[in-house]
């Protein structure tokens, strides 16, 4: 086989070779860019939760309905109350679970969920 004929047999060979990495390049990229979603979902939902907690302690102080506040907070902030909880030695401490819906990909979607405690040290 001569140089040049071989060349022409040999066209179209680095195409098969480059396109299953080119797959796994953009696999690697739909994976990388979900869990950076959930990840900010998490961070959103626990800054969600935090307030909640923080308002739920303020009402509480005022005579108020603790879980009232922390749910219309969670609400503002993008997130739903899933749990509160008063507690304390004087019912002055509360706990809530709020929950968030995170980034859907292919189809499939998480549920991002974090908790906070507020209220007069223990």
């Amino acid at each position: 086989m001569r140089p040049a004929q071989w060349r022409r047999d040999q066209r179209g060979a680095a195409t098969v070779l480059v396109m299953p990495f080119v797959g796994v390049l953009a696999l690697v990229t739909v994976v990388l860019a979900f869990q950076g979603g959930v990840l900010v979902a998490q961070r959103r939902v626990q800054a969600a939760a935090d307030l909640a907690a923080l308002a739920g302690a303020a009402a509480l102080q005022r005579g108020e309905d603790g879980c009232a506040a922390a749910s219309a907070v969670a609400g503002r902030n993008g997130a739903r109350l899933s749990g509160c909880e008063v507690s304390g030695t004087a019912g002055r401490d509360v706990v809530v679970t709020v929950e968030r819906d995170g980034p859907a990909v292919l189809g499939r979607s998480v549920t991002v969920e974090a908790s906070a405690r507020a209220g007069p040290e223990p």
